[in-house]
């Protein structure tokens, strides 16, 4: 008896040291002392030591670890514990094919799995998207009665989910229903879930269906609700369903915020903000977020220091946004300021924040630190290169530009579309036409990077500002795209530089065919005919950009100087 005693105390020792053991070598050592004593006849102590070497993500050392434990025992339900804790491994760390060779052995040697097994079994099923075994599977959780498990639940409601998904008809949850009407119990996760997802398909009238018949509503039911009312875009009935919610978190507040500021009601947005018993940086940041989206960069910057001041930390994307509204506004004084002293080293900066701040310099015509943050970034992404090539480019150091695009090329970073829209930026404002051919030429072929008609335009801007104006009509007749107004502004812009008035008047009736208003074109085409002295046929474009109520947007811009700093 004394004997049982220690031995049950000594397993709850050991139980409580998995529990807090936290690193591989902790856990070997753990093992030896249970090889070396006798608590390896607790079949549940074994499997737990299993099931946190797969924790730990020791998956080899698990499946070394399995048949020597295996072999110590001959029961069934031991043996079912043991592999309930290999597959549940597999299921979390992969490979995923493992758990379900695991789970036919377990029915080859007629071990009977149960509610532990299977939803791991399915969640493979999921990740491997193998929907045949995964229905086989879920008609053997029905004949062993588990499909009432609410832990088998969730899973089974998740793989039917992704087999919707993989079917042509996208947008429709039928299967799913079935499945989630046939089940006998449904707890509040799962009614929220199914909520989520007709929220996520755009189908309010199926969520709202479903709210109404739920027994049971949490904040999480209300704000799955809220959030199908904004992506909607209903200001109106959004207001209305946010005004009759009983309980709301921040959550909420921050979605009805965001929907005041995608209807472009920033008063309303602002006095929900001020009216908010709680907010968090996401709070803040859709403020932002919605005074950039509509211009009014000074209010972003003016809401960032507010945030400073009242001790909000904030991330990546109030950074990022704070920065954007200081290059809209040329305001360099304070997007260094917020770069020294609230962002610290360049050494340290993530991909997106240093991005922003070589934005933020370069539109500020400090090209020169903006390529010192280029430097001091250990961590770039493809996006941070297309930059800095671009910001070279607008400030007339091409060959800065074209050596980096070659250094990309040499340490085989991933070029994309936007790489070569900026080097033919590059090409195009340094007159490199060869150089400019041959790089749109190499991008099909050398990178398998298919030319959009962005990049069609960059190559007839550079032949149009190099006076190629009959090799660039060339190009727009054969290129596989219809002309858009970038790709006729360009060759408008060539006939200025050469007064051509005769390709311009053509070009201005392919324009009036597209039925955009760009009054732009017929400013260009009046000062040609100024030019050229013909002031009646100047003073007719004006009249007809008159007529149609066609204005020109007045254009502007300021560099606030950081001499202070």
């Amino acid at each position: 008896m004394c004997a049982d005693v220690s031995s049950l105390a000594s397993h709850l020792q050991f139980r409580h040291l998995l529990d807090r053991c936290c690193s591989f070598r902790h856990l070997d050592q753990i093992q030896g002392l249970l090889i070396t004593s006798s608590l390896l006849r607790f079949p549940t102590l074994t499997s737990f030591l299993l099931r946190r070497a797969t924790e730990l993500g020791r998956m080899g050392y698990a499946a070394r670890l399995f048949p020597v434990i295996s072999s110590l025992w001959h029961g069934a339900p031991p043996k079912v514990l043991l592999y309930n804790a290999m597959i549940r491994g597999y299921a979390y760390n992969g490979p995923y094919e493992a758990a379900l060779h695991l789970f036919e052995e377990m029915l080859q040697r007629e071990l009977k799995p149960n509610g532990f097994t299977y939803p791991y079994v399915v969640d493979s099923c999921t990740h491997l998207g193998d929907f045949g075994y995964g229905k086989k599977a879920h008609c053997q959780i029905i004949k062993g009665g588990f499909d009432t498990f609410a832990s088998v639940a969730f899973p089974l409601l998740n793989f039917y989910i992704e087999v919707e998904r993989s079917c042509l008809a996208v947008g429709s949850l039928v299967d799913v229903q079935r499945i989630f009407d046939g089940l006998a119990v449904k707890t509040l996760g799962l009614w929220n879930k199914m909520i989520s997802e007709y929220i996520s398909l755009g189908d309010l009238d199926s969520a709202r269906k479903l709210f109404d018949e739920m027994p049971e509503r949490d904040v999480v039911s209300w704000n799955s609700m809220l959030s199908g009312h904004v992506k909607a875009a209903d200001l109106k009935m959004t207001l209305i369903f946010f005004r009759r919610m009983p309980i709301r978190d921040v959550v909420s507040w921050t979605m009805m915020l965001t929907a005041f500021c995608n209807a472009g009601d920033l008063r309303a947005a602002r006095k929900l903000f001020d009216e908010m018993p709680e907010r968090n940086v996401v709070s803040w940041n859709s403020m932002l977020s919605g005074y950039m989206h509509h211009g009014d960069f000074r209010q972003a910057c003016d809401l960032f220091f507010r945030m400073h001041s009242q001790g909000v930390a904030p991330d990546r994307f109030t950074f990022s946004t704070a920065l954007s509204a200081c290059a809209q506004l040329g305001d360099l004084r304070t997007g260094k300021w917020i770069h020294l002293n609230l962002i610290g080293d360049g050494l340290q900066l993530e991909a997106i924040v240093g991005t922003s701040l070589i934005e933020m310099y370069s539109k500020c015509s400090d090209i020169d630190s903006a390529f010192r943050v280029f430097l001091n970034m250990i961590e770039k992404d493809v996006f941070c290169w297309n930059v800095m090539i671009k910001a070279f480019a607008a400030h007339g150091r091409i060959a800065d530009s074209l050596k980096l695009f070659e250094k990309m090329i040499k340490d085989g970073l991933q070029l994309n579309d936007l790489t070569f829209m900026s080097v033919l930026f590059a090409c195009s404002h340094g007159g490199l036409v060869q150089e400019g051919r041959r790089i749109f030429s190499c991008m099909e072929k050398g990178f398998g990077i298919k030319p959009r008609i962005e990049h069609y335009g960059c190559l007839i801007d550079m032949l149009c500002r190099n006076g190629q104006l009959e090799e660039a009509q060339t190009m727009i007749k054969n290129m596989p795209y219809e002309p858009d107004i970038g790709v006729w502004g360009a060759l408008l812009g060539g006939c200025r530089a050469r007064n051509d008035i005769k390709i311009a008047e053509e070009t201005i009736e392919k324009v009036e065919e597209l039925g955009t208003e760009e009054g732009g074109v017929y400013v260009l085409l009046s000062n040609m005919y100024a030019t050229s002295s013909q002031y009646d046929e100047a003073s007719k474009a004006r009249k007809k950009m008159e007529e149609q109520s066609i204005q020109k947007a007045t254009g502007c811009s300021s560099v606030l100087v950081a001499s202070e700093l």
